[in-house]
């Protein structure tokens, strides 16, 4: 006999369970008995079944036992037996495969059975009924030229032995009769159940439940690993963004730094476009252009620059003489609101050009105080034979003393060269080259405001002081010995030629600017100058707020032995606390001992109150 492995119906032959299947398992879909579940395989619905119903699979199972008891061969058990012989004639197989084409017996595997666990669908419950009603058709007697031949006998109980008329009613008898048997849990449920942690599986035993978990910890681990890969490389890019952005700005911060340096040296002059000549040409060849100068009068200044560069002495077209007279004058007649008023020696105003237009303040400030020095008689000595030199000669003159040591640290700075150059010259550079012609003087920095609002009140009294010793009973116009002072701040610088006390007891400058054109400055030389005419000379201590000033002052002339220790000793005054990284201020400490030989066999002396020698 063949039982059948989905619902356990027995048959005597292949031939007859392959029938069996097709029939009654592969014509309709797998539905779950249970819980009418379907849309899955056959596989999947097994797991289904042992997973989710195995209480009720058991009482199945109980029933298909019951009934393979019942029902099956008579060789061992003659008595309450019941012999069916399902026989399937060769007709009715072909009637199978002809209605059922896509499904056929041979579709089955070769021995006729299925290798699965039990299953169970609505076929189990169709088969059934079917059986019974072949059975209720029967008697006990042999049934011939049918396609079944069944003998029927009244089936026993199992438990008490009570014999019914049909299965039906024997299922009936042990359902209600020997439910508790039927319910008892055999050795394998007497084993305690274990759940999984992680998904809630039902497991018979512990080591099936700690190979189910550690399947759990493995795909667990796996997807860790790819997480940490994935995070490497993850770090890997953000590193490699990183290095990219930092690369990509300290690209765009040195492209930066470099234009900004290539500004400071167009500022500055210093970017090889050229120097007094060149620029000289190039505006006179811009005014040609637009109408506004001939071109005889182009080739008539070239022709009076070129002379004027080749003997190194300014062509004085830029001068404008007898202002300090003027003023002398109206002071003496007119300017009732100031108490005194002291005035420099004779000084020549110098405006710039066209060659230096735009950088040559501090050349035309040098040529000012020069002109001073040389009506004075007592620079003779030192500037005799000297005339006002050009700006290319002036040049010239900064670049010899740096060569004879004067400010090696200035002269780095500006490449140790200026002819041919825009660049900017400032109190460094002109006492370095006043030095060198052996005038004494010194820089006084006012390195931060002294008065409310950015002002410096103390600068206007030093320069006071300069002018003046006595004042009181001196007289209201004083036109004193003392030469103008070189006066430097940020971007520009000034000569200042005398300075004003107010009847109100304030303070008050008069500064000759290199960038007012001779056709301002002289409108002072005329004999009915009005007040207003001064106010491109004053400056009071409200108009000057730079952060920062210096001056150079001159005192008188450099002995040969002075003018050697002064190539290594930057004579420099501090006015309270000085910011030395905003200056020049250099001092060679391996030649301190050379000062202070010469100072004991008396070739310098030092002032202690003005910090200079």
């Amino acid at each position: 006999m063949l039982s059948c492995d989905i619902c356990g119906e027995t048959v005597t032959s292949e031939p007859d369970m392959k029938a069996h299947l097709l029939i009654v398992h592969m014509e309709n879909e797998v539905i779950c008995p249970f819980c009418k579940l379907s849309g899955v395989n056959y596989d999947e619905m097994c797991f289904h079944i042992e997973t989710a119903h195995f209480e009720q699979n058991e009482l199945e199972r109980s029933f298909a036992r019951i009934n393979t008891i019942q029902i099956r061969t008579s060789d061992n058990r003659k008595d309450n037996t019941l012999q069916c012989r399902m026989e399937v004639n060769s007709s009715v197989h072909s009637a199978c495969a002809s209605n059922h084409p896509k499904i056929s017996a041979q579709s089955l595997p070769y021995d006729g059975t299925l290798k699965h666990k039990t299953f169970y669908s609505e076929n189990l419950t169709k088969s059934r009924k079917f059986l019974k009603s072949k059975e209720k058709e029967c008697d006990p007697s042999k049934i011939k030229g049918s396609i079944y031949e069944t003998t029927y006998s009244s089936p026993e109980c199992p438990f008490c032995g009570r014999i019914e008329d049909c299965s039906q009613d024997m299922e009936n008898h042990v359902k209600t009769k020997h439910a508790d048997l039927l319910d008892t849990p055999s050795e394998d449920h007497d084993q305690p159940l274990y759940d999984c942690p992680m998904c809630g599986l039902i497991c018979t035993n512990y080591p099936i439940l700690q190979e189910h978990v550690d399947l759990h910890l493995e795909e667990s681990s796996f997807g860790h690993g790819i997480d940490r890969v994935q995070c490497s490389r993850d770090l890997e890019l953000a590193h490699q963004l990183q290095q990219e952005e930092d690369r990509k700005k300290r690209s765009e911060e040195s492209r930066q730094e470099m234009k900004e340096f290539q500004k400071l040296q167009r500022q500055y002059g210093l970017d090889n476009s050229g120097g007094y000549k060149q620029q000289q040409l190039r505006n006179m060849e811009i005014e040609v252009n637009r109408g506004r100068m001939h071109p005889s009068e182009f080739h008539r200044r070239k022709a009076d620059m070129m002379e004027s560069l080749a003997i190194g002495i300014d062509d004085g077209k830029t001068k404008t003489s007898g202002i300090i007279e003027a003023l002398y004058r109206y002071y003496q007649n007119a300017a009732t609101d100031v108490r005194r008023v002291w005035l420099s020696t004779g000084v020549d105003h110098f405006h710039s050009s066209f060659g230096d237009k735009g950088w040559g303040c501090g050349y035309r400030n040098f040529q000012m105080l020069l002109s001073s020095l040389l009506q004075n008689d007592a620079y003779d000595d030192c500037l005799k034979g000297m005339s006002i030199p050009c700006i290319p000669k002036i040049q010239s003159m900064i670049e010899d003393a740096w060569k004879e040591g004067f400010d090696p640290q200035g002269a780095s700075q500006l490449n140790n060269r200026l002819q041919g150059t825009k660049a900017w010259i400032g109190a460094c550079e002109v006492y370095t080259l006043l030095t060198s012609l052996r005038v004494k003087c010194h820089i006084v920095d006012f390195h931060k405001s002294t008065g409310p609002l950015g002002t410096h009140p103390r600068l206007f009294e030093w320069i006071l002081n300069y002018y003046s010793s006595d004042r009181e009973g001196s007289p209201k116009v004083m036109c004193t010995s003392k030469p103008p002072i070189y006066l430097q701040h940020q971007g520009h610088s000034r000569t200042v030629v005398g300075i004003e006390e107010r009847k109100n007891r304030t303070l008050c400058l008069l500064i000759f600017d290199p960038g007012c054109p001779s056709r301002e400055m002289q409108k002072l030389l005329k004999q009915d100058m009005e007040a207003s005419n001064l106010k491109q000379l004053r400056k009071f201590v409200g108009n000057l707020k730079h952060k920062q000033y210096q001056i150079v002052a001159v005192e008188g002339v450099l002995s040969s032995e002075e003018k050697v220790v002064s190539i290594y000793i930057f004579d420099y005054v501090k006015l309270e606390q000085v910011e030395l990284t905003s200056l020049r201020f250099l001092v060679k400490i391996s030649v301190i001992p050379l000062y202070l030989i010469l100072h004991y066999f008396g070739f310098v002396s030092f002032n202690f109150w003005s910090g200079h020698l």
